[in-house]
């Protein structure tokens, strides 16, 4: 069997807001892929570029493990994957090249991968894997050939040819657990401590989404959602408390606790099992009912993310998001009354929104009053609805650079320089400072001198 050598293209110190958030994960996808060679016998290392350099470690680890394949396997969960940053793929495109002058064959698998095939391997890398990864990073890795593997795109001579596509697992549980003896747990720990006085760790209970916002892309998943069974994840929840000791869970799913009735089993399996840590998750508005909050405080949750998006019914149905601005204002009492942290996730900068719908969205988060915000301008991925509404009007840049970018691609209604502020009047708001006034005062004169919509940044 071949030697395989998994890494990912997230270093955190590419990325000026991950550095003041230190807030690092290990790659849990990778980790999975990781334990499912393993599984199978195949000799499997991990060069994780989480917090140490990559043209150092990189090339250390080549020489360490001598690898016969290199595979780039990004972290589906981790949303800095998701958003196809070009920091990220710059140094993807530099792991194939290090592994190439080594006459090391690379494997792409990412959502950006999965969207820019033709550029992956045009930049070097001898294959993508297209969508959901175990399956054919599998049959990659224990030779059978390419042509026969389907969700695989491979170079062809001059030419590259792409296989059929893949169904996405719907048994969860059928897989192993991540390899933690890859990662270097202590280097996680030492981060967390050292900025936040605790230690956080990631998990996640299922895969994908099935609600249809028309911004949100879906590369590896697509519409489909398939969930671990309550059990066995508050299973690997007890093996973590036992084995790690983390203060505090991260649950990375795109949905958490879609069904009321799994968040019920979860929380009695996690009571069994005596299984309980604090944790945080994301979800949407419209879920967050009371039996489902309840049963999620009874598991340890201490803080929901919601994609609430605006405070302007217009746009969440131009979005077709399919949530009502009251559902927000009900899911944060709900959480409140349970004590949980409500945070919102914002957008602005959707075609068609206006100052009114700005306002509306202000107006929200002053009255729900959540406990903290994260704040994006709308961002055009390929094979989502928004993008195609908007790809008459991009330009040269495509991706963001990093996640504290927040440039609009597209004609909005007010320039990037105006987004960038109202994103830093809202959290100066909501989380306090000297800075709230001032920071308003600057979007104000930014709309005043606003004439008209941008043009491509």
């Amino acid at each position: 069997m071949p030697r395989v050598l998994l890494t990912h293209s997230n270093h955190l110190f590419s990325d000026r807001k991950q550095i003041e958030k230190m807030q690092p994960y290990p790659p849990l996808q990778t980790l999975i892929a990781a334990a499912v060679l393993q599984e199978q016998g195949i000799p499997t290392g991990l060069f994780d570029p989480t917090l140490v350099s990559p043209e150092e470690g990189f090339e250390a680890a080549l020489d360490r493990l001598r690898p016969d394949l290199v595979v780039v396997c990004e972290d589906d969960f981790n949303f800095l994957s998701k958003m196809c940053l070009a920091r990220n793929r710059e140094l993807a495109y530099r792991i194939s090249e290090w592994s190439r002058r080594r006459g090391i064959p690379a494997a792409a698998h990412g959502s950006d991968a999965s969207d820019h095939v033709n550029k992956y391997i045009e930049a070097g890398f001898d294959t993508v894997l297209i969508g959901e990864v175990e399956a054919p990073l599998l049959e990659l890795a224990s030779g059978k050939a390419k042509e026969s593997i389907a969700g695989l795109a491979f170079r062809s001579g001059t030419s590259i040819s792409r296989n059929a596509p893949r169904p996405v697992r719907a048994n969860l549980d059928a897989l192993p657990l991540p390899a933690w003896d890859l990662v270097d747990i202590d280097q996680y720990r030492r981060a967390w401590v050292s900025a936040h006085g605790y230690f956080s760790l990631s998990m996640v209970s299922s895969r994908g989404c099935p609600y249809r916002c028309n911004w949100c892309a879906k590369p590896i998943y697509g519409n489909s959602y398939h969930a671990r069974s309550a059990p066995a994840v508050a299973s690997e929840l007890s093996l973590l408390k036992r084995s790690f000791s983390p203060d505090h869970i991260w649950f990375a799913d795109d949905i958490f606790a879609l069904s009321s009735r799994w968040t019920a089993e979860f929380a009695d399996a996690v009571g069994s099992l005596d299984a309980r840590i604090p944790f945080k998750m994301q979800s949407r508005c419209d879920l967050m009912t009371r039996e489902t909050v309840k049963a999620l405080r009874r598991a340890g949750c201490q803080e929901v993310w919601m994609g609430a998006e605006s405070g302007s019914q217009r746009i969440l149905d131009a979005m077709d998001k399919g949530t009502r601005v009251g559902q927000i204002y009900e899911a944060c009492e709900n959480l409140r009354k349970h004590g949980i942290r409500a945070c919102l996730f914002l957008q602005f900068g959707y075609p068609g929104e206006e100052w009114t719908d700005i306002k509306a969205t202000i107006r929200m988060v002053r009255e729900t009053a959540p406990d903290d915000v994260g704040i994006s301008v709308s961002y055009p991925l390929p094979g989502t609805k928004f993008h195609q509404i908007v790809s008459s009007q991009l330009g040269s840049k495509a991706n963001w650079s990093d996640s504290a970018d927040l440039a609009m691609m597209f004609r909005g209604a007010y320039s990037t320089e105006f987004y960038r502020a109202l994103a830093d009047a809202i959290h100066a708001e909501v989380r306090g400072g000297a800075a709230g006034h001032a920071a308003w005062r600057r979007v104000h004169d930014l709309r005043e001198s606003s004439a008209g919509a941008e043009k491509v940044a």
